[in-house]
């Protein structure tokens, strides 16, 4: 019987695990699907928000800027991509300015600091702002960060310090038995004396298994568009419009690896496995974004996605213990700002599991990992070095992002490793540039069956049924 099981390997879960690891505990996580990341943590705005927008006194407000402060530091442990580069609220002349004063004062009663900057210091700062841009609110904590990396190395670290891992393994049923709970898979019945739920938009599904008091979850897409790394510096800062009740509105932003991200749109939708994308949906981005910043080069567009936001009905996270069902614990309704807050929320959320169950600090805890090498990150004489001792890393597979196969090859036998063409993108970045793995597809497939290894019939895109090879084209 473990004493923790975390239902969900998302951002969330993965924070909780590895603060669970800290202490002298029996703890799984279990996800559904083949990886870690694979629901809302890999398809969102990838943005470290200042924490000036949420309501003052929520627990959005409270863990977003406890979050917010976290990531240098972790940032550095764990060896991410994270960027504190600032963030800008702009008001443009048909709006209210009096909405940047309402989020002035939040920022304050949240403890966030912020300024209000006049159009000739905007533009000093973002050239690209919309002619129609007068003023904005400046937040220089504003960030943005790898939510992929974030993700695989809070769960890196939580599995090398012992949480046990279940992938590819969907939980079923919940129920409470005495005192500990029975979680039946579709592989297997796992016991704990406790449950974490963090399963994101079909977290009230698991709550409401065990608790009377329902939760309810609506799953809100967003849809995005991304640029090519001609056009990453398009925009130095993040760029929000004035939120509105349905979020943060249209972002343009530079990510950690150079590109424009460009979105999201939010629609409330039934199907909480609806992340696919709309003509009208994407369309509307380019317009959407130009009342903000003008010039955005939408034709160098290279792929689209769309995420699901958990949003639950009363508006604010639900973290903690349910009143009628001991022993398990809610994090649900983890929407935006719920990367930023993901460290936080592991945090808040390991401390009531730990009192909960008495445990004890672990002595033997090892709070740093090293990501993948990234060549690029040398000089040449070190790149050659490293050539020498390991050929593989000169042998590029993905020519777009030159990553090579020495980089795949850590992909596939690190902790948690790799099982899946998007398992191997997330993590080396191999598929993500131009052609979005129309060359290095092939390649990449042939390593996986080599080394997991595995069939070429069982290498998918991202597990369960994406299979990519059903046949020979003739006779062998």
């Amino acid at each position: 019987m473990y004493d923790v099981a975390i239902v969900g390997a998302g951002v969330v879960g993965s924070a909780i695990a590895r603060e669970l690891s800290k202490y002298k505990v029996n703890a799984c996580v279990i996800e559904r699907d083949e990886d870690v990341c694979n629901g809302t943590s890999k398809a969102n705005s990838a943005i470290v928000h200042a924490g000036f927008d949420a309501k003052p006194g929520t627990l959005k407000a409270k863990l977003n800027v406890r979050g917010n402060a976290m990531m240098d530091e972790l940032s550095k442990e764990l060896d991410f991509p994270f960027k504190r580069n600032g963030s800008l609220v702009v008001c443009t002349k048909d709006q209210d300015p009096a909405l940047l004063d309402e989020l002035v004062e939040k920022a304050k009663a949240n403890g966030v600091e912020v300024q209000i900057l006049e159009r000739d210091e905007l533009i000093e700062m973002e050239p690209n702002l919309a002619d129609d841009v007068v003023k904005a609110l400046y937040a220089p904590t504003g960030a943005i960060v790898c939510p992929f990396h974030l993700t695989m190395a809070l769960a890196e670290n939580a599995a090398d310090n012992g949480v046990e891992f279940f992938l590819n393994t969907e939980v079923v049923k919940i129920e409470k038995k005495d005192d500990y709970y029975v979680i039946t898979t579709d592989k297997d019945v796992i016991e704990a004396k406790t449950v974490v739920n963090a399963a994101g938009v079909y977290a009230d599904k698991f709550n409401n298994m065990v608790s009377e008091n329902k939760l309810e979850i609506i799953a809100r897409r967003g849809q995005y568009c991304l640029l090519d790394k001609d056009a990453g510096n398009h925009v130095s800062k993040t760029i929000f419009q004035l939120p509105s009740k349905m979020g943060k509105g249209v972002l343009v932003t530079p990510t950690v690896h150079g590109n424009l991200l460009v979105g999201p749109t939010a629609e409330d939708i039934d199907d909480k496995e609806g992340i696919n994308t709309t003509a009208e949906g994407l369309d509307s981005l380019g317009v959407t974004s130009a009342q903000s910043v003008k010039n955005v080069p939408m034709r160098q567009v290279i792929t689209s996605f769309a995420g699901l936001r958990a949003h639950e009905v009363k508006g604010d996270f639900v973290i903690g213990e349910a009143e009628d069902a001991k022993g398990f614990f809610n994090a649900a309704g983890i929407e935006s700002p719920g990367l930023s807050s993901a460290p936080a929320i592991g945090e808040m959320v390991a401390g009531l599991v730990a009192e909960s169950l008495g445990l004890e600090k672990n002595p033997e805890f090892n709070g740093t990992r090293k990501g993948i090498l990234n060549p690029a990150t040398l000089s040449v004489e070190e790149r050659n070095e490293l050539i020498k001792k390991q050929p593989a890393y000169g042998n590029i597979i993905c020519r777009c992002e030159m990553i090579s196969e020495g980089e795949i090859l850590d992909a596939i036998h690190r902790t948690l490793g790799a099982r899946s063409l998007d398992g191997v993108k997330r993590r080396t970045r191999a598929g993500m540039g131009r052609c979005q793995a129309g060359f290095c597809s092939p390649k990449t497939m042939e390593i996986l069956e080599r080394e997991v290894p595995m069939s070429m019939f069982d290498v998918t895109k991202n597990g369960k049924d994406a299979k990519i090879v059903f046949g020979y084209n003739k006779k062998i």
